[in-house]
C-alpha cells in the first residue's frame, strides 16, 4: 500500500461542499457566479479537504486583469494619500489599474482576497495591513501557483514575503537623539496602537536612544495612542495632569503628536518653552500647525513606487529569486519649531532640515 498522502482533487472538494465539480470551478473563477451560502460551502470545503484552487483558478483565466489590489488599514489616515498618489502613477506607467480595499484585515479576509483574485479581477496584492491573518496570505501564495503580494509599510515578522518598508526603528531613534542632544534628559513617548508592528519598531528605537545616553524610560512617561489626533489629545491631556513632567516627547506618529500639541495649547503651555514634541511621517499638516513640528519624514513616494514596481514585476514573472525581497528605505529628521533645548539651558536656535544618517 502507498504511504503517500493523496492530493486533494476538485472532486474532494464538490463532494465535501455537495455541490457539482461545475460549480467549484464556478465558485473559484467567478465567485459572483453562484450565491453568498455556495460559495461559503465551497471555501469551506477548499480550507478542509487542503486542496490548492489557485492553479485551477490561474489556468482558467483568459486573459489578465491588468490590476493590482491595494489592502489598506484606515483609508482615511492621510499618510497613504501620497503612497496611494505615487502607486497610481507607477502602475499606469506600466499599464495597470489600481483597486483599493480598505480595512482588509478580520475574519473574512482570506475569502474576500480570494474572490478579488478568482474572480479575474486583480493580478496581484499590495498589502500595508500587518494584522492580516498570516494563515490566509499563506494559503494564497503557496504553490503550485502563488498569489503575487508585497508587503509594504507594515512588515509581519517571520513572514516569507517580499516587503518593502522604512527604516521605523532607526528614524525612532534619530528622533530621540536629536531631543537628547538638545539637551533633554527626561523624555516621554506617544506609543501607537497596542499589537502594531510599528508600535513596536518604533518603541524599540526609543529605548535603544535613551539606553544609550544612559537615560531613565519612566512608565508614568509612556502614553497610550492609537496613531491618531484624539488619542495625542488624551495623552496631552495626561502629560499636563502630572505633577512632575517630562520636558520633551516623541510621539509615534504627527497625528498624535499634533493632538498632544493641542491639549498642551488648551492648558495655557507653551511648545516649545514647556515642552518640546517630536513626530514621525511628516504629513503635510505638520509644516502648517503652530508651533511647526519636527518630524521623522518617511519617503513616502518612493515607498508607493518602488512597492507597485516590484509587485508588476512579480506579476510578470521579472522576479522569480525564491529569497524574499527585503527593502528598507532610510527616513529623514526634519527640525522645526517644535523642538528646542530644555527650559533651563535656552533655546536652541532651529536648522531647517537635518537628514538623520
Amino acid at each position: 500500500m502507498s504511504l503517500m498522502k493523496k492530493t486533494p482533487t476538485i472532486q474532494d472538494v464538490a463532494r465535501f461542499a455537495r455541490v457539482s465539480t461545475a460549480t467549484v470551478s464556478r465558485a473559484l473563477s467567478s465567485p459572483e457566479r453562484v450565491s453568498e451560502s455556495t460559495r461559503a460551502r465551497v471555501s469551506e470545503a477548499v480550507l478542509v479537504t487542503g486542496y490548492t484552487p489557485n492553479q485551477s483558478a490561474r489556468s482558467l483565466r483568459q486573459r489578465t486583469a491588468r490590476t493590482i489590489l491595494v489592502a489598506l488599514p484606515d483609508i482615511g489616515n492621510p499618510f497613504f494619500s501620497t503612497i496611494l498618489d505615487s502607486i497610481e502613477r507607477e502602475a499606469a506607467m506600466r499599464g495597470y489599474g489600481v483597486l483599493v480595499a480598505n480595512r482588509f484585515s478580520g475574519a473574512d479576509s482570506g475569502r474576500r482576497m480570494r474572490d478579488y483574485f478568482m474572480s479575474n479581477r486583480v493580478d496581484g496584492l499590495l498589502l500595508f495591513d500587518g494584522s492580516t491573518d498570516l494563515a490566509q496570505l499563506m494559503m494564497l501564495t503557496g504553490e503550485p501557483a502563488p498569489f503575487p503580494l508585497i508587503v509594504a509599510c507594515e512588515e509581519i515578522p517571520t513572514a516569507p514575503f517580499h516587503t518593502v518598508k522604512t527604516d521605523n526603528s532607526y528614524a525612532a531613534e534619530c528622533a530621540t537623539r536629536h531631543l537628547i542632544e538638545l539637551g533633554h534628559r527626561r523624555i516621554g513617548h506617544i506609543r501607537g496602537p497596542v499589537g502594531n508592528v510599528l508600535t513596536a519598531e518604533r518603541e524599540a528605537g526609543f529605548a535603544k536612544a535613551m539606553a544609550a545616553a544612559g537615560l531613565e524610560i519612566r512608565e508614568d512617561w509612556m502614553f497610550a495612542g492609537a496613531f491618531d489626533m484624539d488619542s495625542g489629545h488624551a495623552a496631552g491631556q495626561c502629560f499636563v495632569r502630572l505633577d512632575d513632567r517630562p520636558t520633551a516627547v516623541f510621539a509615534a506618529n504627527d497625528e498624535s503628536a499634533i493632538g498632544f500639541l493641542s491639549a498642551v495649547h488648551e492648558h495655557g503651555l507653551d511648545c516649545p518653552r514647556d515642552v518640546s514634541i517630536v513626530g514621525f511621517d511628516d504629513l503635510a499638516v505638520a509644516s502648517h500647525v503652530w508651533p511647526p513640528l519636527t518630524t521623522m519624514r518617511q519617503p513616502r513616494e518612493a515607498l508607493g513606487r518602488i512597492a507597485a514596481g516590484a509587485l508588476i514585476d512579480v506579476i510578470e514573472g521579472q522576479r522569480r529569486s525564491r529569497v524574499p525581497m527585503h527593502m528598507v528605505l532610510s527616513s529623514e529628521l526634519i527640525v522645526r519649531g517644535s523642538t528646542a533645548c530644555p527650559p533651563a539651558l535656552g533655546l536652541a536656535p532651529v536648522s531647517p532640515v537635518v537628514a538623520a544618517q
